[in-house]
């Protein structure tokens, strides 16, 4: 798998996607993500990408031409699934969407910043708006690197135990069961019996009721 991010801001990326399950998955070969710095494309000597909006409204847009070029120069040497757009006015990023973006061959995130693109951009060059929150950043590449570390960790070989994966938070639209470790007793807090126990079918249908409790009182919303 291959994502490119354009960015204003490479260096708030830098740190995140080179660390923990992104960096091995790197070195493993099994993704490339790739930081594009949109002042690379810009055709003014300043480097500018944006300018005022028409219409008078308060802040900064970036700009169609530098964005433009930018998509135009990684389309013309692969084929992408999606051109993402980080936008606080996007479909709320969840994790069937991380799972399906986790079977695509090449991705591109464009984060926004400022007061965002020029709107013709998302009506001709974007295939899919995300958000991570009805809230708002100072840019979108906070979302790209949550976006990317959902996805990255879902690709087989990815992370040590696939199960794991499998079995976190939302994969079944419920809420992981409570996890435990040694010592089973600590200033008198114990660990469920049942989970000491040995006997697997006991245990998993313990952790289903335990996850549907939890999902009913703190996301009842999911089921």
């Amino acid at each position: 798998m291959r994502i490119d991010i354009i960015t204003v801001l490479p260096e708030i990326l830098e740190s995140s996607l080179n660390c923990s399950i992104l960096k091995r998955a790197q070195e493993k070969g099994l993704v490339e993500i790739y930081l594009h710095n949109l002042r690379d494309y810009s055709a003014d000597k300043h480097r500018r990408v944006d300018d005022y909006p028409f219409g008078g409204q308060a802040g900064m847009v970036l700009q169609c031409e530098p964005i433009d070029r930018a998509i135009s120069s990684l389309k013309a040497q692969r084929e992408y699934d999606e051109v993402i757009y980080t936008s606080p006015d996007g479909e709320t990023f969840n994790q069937s969407i991380a799972n399906r973006l986790s079977l695509f061959q090449n991705i591109i995130i464009l984060c926004g910043h400022y007061k965002g693109i020029d709107y013709r951009l998302r009506e001709h060059l974007i295939t899919r708006e995300i958000s991570i929150g009805d809230y708002v950043l100072t840019g979108g590449e906070l979302a790209a690197a949550v976006m990317s570390d959902a996805i990255v960790r879902l690709i087989p070989g990815a992370i040590g135990d696939e199960q794991s994966a499998l079995s976190d938070s939302f994969q079944d639209h419920l809420l992981a069961p409570p996890v435990y470790t040694r010592p089973a007793e600590y200033r008198g807090w114990t660990v469920p019996e049942i989970l000491l126990s040995g006997h697997e079918a006991k245990i998993r249908d313990w952790e289903l009721q335990q996850s549907m409790e939890r999902t009913r009182r703190l996301r009842p919303d999911l089921l």
